[in-house]
């Protein structure tokens, strides 16, 4: 079958998605089932994990691709998310790429040689990995340098965090190869607002990592000596705070965000009332009255 009637078939199935997602309940953060890791033909992880201390790291593993983000890829990633996120020893979860960049999106091989059901099942897979970083209990760091374009633009727009290289570069040229960047959108929009978005969606064009910072698609610009310090720095800052109340605030922002103020406020006073009640906020309170340090029941 042709690249483009396998891609054009995948739309008719694409359909199931919604249905799927309203019968299917999310993993929120709790570990896969387990299976062997898989590896790329060199026999080298496709993700490598370092779980240093508090901050896991996880590294997209094919640079000779780009990063390109495979099935066997997400696999991975979505299997070291789930295991970050039952672990209470992670507090904070950072995302990078090996080699020359962070991602480069989809791999077009992938797709282009895949049936039409395999289509709709990676893209799908790709739209849960990213739903996943939003519903991981830790917050999560996007460390950019290279290129992020397309899918790898995505995951960038869909971390809560990103720290980027000067030299970083993002897009989502889709449209120049007749796909349209759809389902990065759906981040990309939420980070950077409608015109901005669809300046890039429209047309391929790369924004620089200035532009970026200004756009609101990542927090921090520095050089590429930088980056890691300043990755390590932002980490360090967050993971002084309670594991649980970052948890517990994260997965409320996250609620209210797609929501009307009047019902958005509805979910927000719910988390305050429910994190007031808790044994870390008693403790922050009392070590600032105290004007000591805080001793979580989470460390």
């Amino acid at each position: 079958m042709a690249p483009t009637i396998a891609i054009a078939n995948a739309a008719r199935v694409c359909q199931h998605h919604a249905v799927a997602r309203q019968t299917t309940s999310r993993n929120a953060g709790g570990p896969l089932p387990s299976s062997p890791p898989t590896r790329d033909p060199s026999g080298a992880p496709l993700v490598l994990v370092d779980r240093s201390g508090p901050i896991a790291r996880l590294t997209l593993n094919r640079p000779a691709q780009r990063n390109a983000l495979s099935a066997e890829l997400l696999r991975e990633l979505r299997r070291a998310l789930g295991e970050c996120g039952a672990s209470p020893d992670v507090r904070i979860v950072v995302v990078a790429g090996a080699g020359p960049a962070f991602s480069a999106g989809h791999d077009l091989r992938e797709l282009s040689n895949a049936p039409p059901g395999e289509v709709e099942a990676l893209f799908h897979l790709c739209s849960e990995t990213m739903l996943d970083l939003q519903s991981l209990p830790q917050p999560v760091i996007a460390r950019v340098h290279g290129i992020a374009t397309a899918a790898g633009c995505q995951l960038v727009a869909a971390s809560d965090l990103a720290v980027a290289a000067e030299g970083a570069r993002f897009a989502t040229p889709g449209v120049s190869i007749g796909l349209f960047c759809s389902t990065p959108a759906v981040p990309l929009v939420r980070s950077v607002g409608r015109k901005r978005a669809l300046e890039m969606l429209f047309t391929g064009t790369p924004i620089d990592a200035r532009t970026a910072l200004e756009w609101g698609l990542v927090n921090r610009v520095v050089a590429q000596s930088q980056l890691d310090d300043a990755v390590d720095q932002l980490a360090g800052r967050i993971v002084a705070a309670s594991r649980h109340t970052l948890a517990l605030g994260k997965r409320a922002f996250y609620r209210q965000l797609a929501l009307a103020e009047e019902p958005a406020y509805d979910v927000a006073s719910a988390a305050m009332c429910e994190n007031a009640a808790d044994d870390d906020a008693h403790e922050g309170i009392q070590a600032f009255l105290e004007k000591r340090k805080p001793r979580w029941h989470d460390r």
